[in-house]
């Protein structure tokens, strides 16, 4: 297989994510259906916590397993190996936590004589709902997610591996479409549906790094910073987490968040299984 082909292959793996984002365009959905798209979003991102964070935290364990115990590592790859893994995990959450602040007040006050008005903030994101908001955080963090995922895409062909590599693009590729719709989970809230372009724009912020993961992992084999996409990602999911939490338990309906959630889950660990099922 050749190296466009693979690439090619992996452009596709990401932007099945499309798949889910019509969904965010429903008209008028009942409260109990809102409750059950959020639930259903928030157990799909719950399982990719669980799984980016196992997956990042590997190769600290193994570094420290060498040092430790087999004696045949260094002590300090092991604490280099922890130290990306804390900074990347302190980042992707509280650079969210930072900016999502910074954008709250819709307003900023300044005085016009003895008068305050209201300064509105500049850029694209200032004028964005606060659903709106959140649906682009969780395709950041999603992005992040699926660019460890084109590393690991791109690398197993860098190395000869392309059986891996088809088995990884299809995998991937079922499981990003469960991730476009726990992008737009929160947009069933609004009155107003969001714009073709708007969808296009997080699709491609979630899916597009898949292939742009693919692309430098064909040149660029390298565990450390597969291992720090993997910790932003981390964070930046376990921020969206949260957030989704609190607009479920706004949301009520109880049964139906428990129900969302586990279905959520279910097509994460599905998905998983298929990969695991193939031998990846």
């Amino acid at each position: 297989m050749s190296s466009s082909q693979v690439v090619l292959l992996g452009a596709i793996a990401g932007f099945t994510i499309f798949l889910g984002l019509p969904t965010g365009r429903l008209r008028n959905p009942s409260t109990g259906l809102k409750a059950f798209l959020n639930a259903g979003a928030l157990g799909v991102l719950i399982f990719l916590f669980y799984d980016v964070i196992a997956h990042a935290i590997e190769p600290v364990e193994g570094a420290l397993t060498r040092a430790a115990i087999d004696h045949t590592g260094s002590w300090w790859r092991f604490v280099a190996d922890g130290a990306v893994f804390v900074a990347g995990l302190g980042i992707g959450l509280l650079a969210l936590v930072v900016y999502d602040r910074r954008l709250s007040p819709r307003a900023r006050p300044r005085s016009v004589g003895a008068a305050v008005v209201a300064e509105p903030h500049c850029g694209p994101m200032a004028r964005l709902s606060e659903a709106r908001r959140l649906a682009v955080f969780i395709a950041v963090g999603i992005g992040l997610h699926n660019f460890s995922e084109g590393l690991a895409i791109g690398q197993s062909a860098a190395k000869g591996e392309i059986s891996l590599a088809v088995v990884l693009i299809v995998g991937f590729g079922l499981h990003n479409a469960t991730e476009g719709f726990g992008i737009v989970a929160p947009l069933a809230g609004e009155a107003e549906r969001p714009s073709w372009r708007f969808l296009t724009v997080v699709g491609l912020i979630g899916g597009g790094p898949t292939l742009v993961g693919t692309i430098v992992g064909q040149s660029i084999v390298n565990d450390t910073l597969y291992l720090a996409f993997l910790a932003l990602a981390a964070g930046s999911i376990l921020y969206v987490v949260v957030q989704l939490f609190r607009a479920a338990f706004n949301l009520g309906h109880n049964e139906l968040l428990m129900v969302g959630l586990l279905a959520g889950l279910l097509a994460g660990f599905a998905t998983d299984f298929i990969l695991v099922g193939a031998g990846a």
